[in-house]
């Protein structure tokens, strides 16, 4: 039996990506091998509860509701997130799974919609991105660059014209709280009429950035 160590599970609204609004379970992963500058999780870096993985799905099945993210932290940091996302598919979940970028996504079940960062400069770790992911990429999964300010955007241009993102899945834009304004990046966004999706934090504005929500 396979053993995840588990920040925490929770059930809210999903707060970005292409299923923003709906009521969505929540398994956080401990543990990370990158340190972005903004990261709003950083509680998840160590501690958690190690539990196995039929206890995950018995607890994730109490709260009656067939969409799944699996996030961390960085899930895929360890190897055991695999077989989870396997066995959420099996139970028919609609499954996600929020990855950084800098992990090996080529063994991920083809079944979960994989939202993964291609890190930007002003992340601070634009040197961990693996680009060669972005091949595995397909129109079930979704590319995300969390914007700092202007040079950012410069950057992640680039990127999606460089890889031709949007012609393999969806692209997402996100500004970084409190740091980029939104309308700034939507007015960029309009200027340029980029192939992209504005994503802003629907959870923040509901709640702000707290544990388990």
């Amino acid at each position: 039996m396979s053993y995840l160590r588990i920040s925490e599970i929770f059930l809210s609204l999903q707060g970005e990506t292409r299923t923003v609004g709906i009521p969505t379970i929540f398994i956080r992963l401990t543990g990370c091998p990158l340190r972005c500058q903004y990261c709003d999780t950083n509680y998840a870096f160590t501690g958690g509860t190690v539990i196995s993985i039929k206890a995950i799905i018995a607890q994730v099945a109490n709260y009656k509701v067939p969409y799944v993210t699996v996030t961390g932290g960085e899930p895929l940091a360890q190897p055991a997130c695999l077989e989870l996302l396997t066995n959420l598919c099996d139970q028919n979940y609609t499954v996600s799974l929020e990855t950084n970028g800098a992990m090996d996504i080529s063994m991920v079940d083809i079944r979960v919609s994989k939202v993964m960062d291609l890190k930007t400069p002003g992340s601070g770790v634009v040197n961990q991105n693996c680009y060669s992911n972005i091949e595995l990429l397909t129109s079930n999964d979704q590319i995300k660059f969390v914007i700092c300010n202007r040079q950012d955007y410069e950057w992640s241009k680039i990127k999606l014209q460089t890889y031709q993102l949007a012609k393999s899945c969806e692209v997402l834009f996100s500004p970084v709280a409190e740091i980029l304004p939104a309308s700034d990046l939507a007015n960029w966004i309009l200027r340029d009429q980029l192939p992209v999706r504005l994503q802003i934090q629907l959870h923040k504005l509901l709640w702000g950035n707290r544990p388990g929500c």
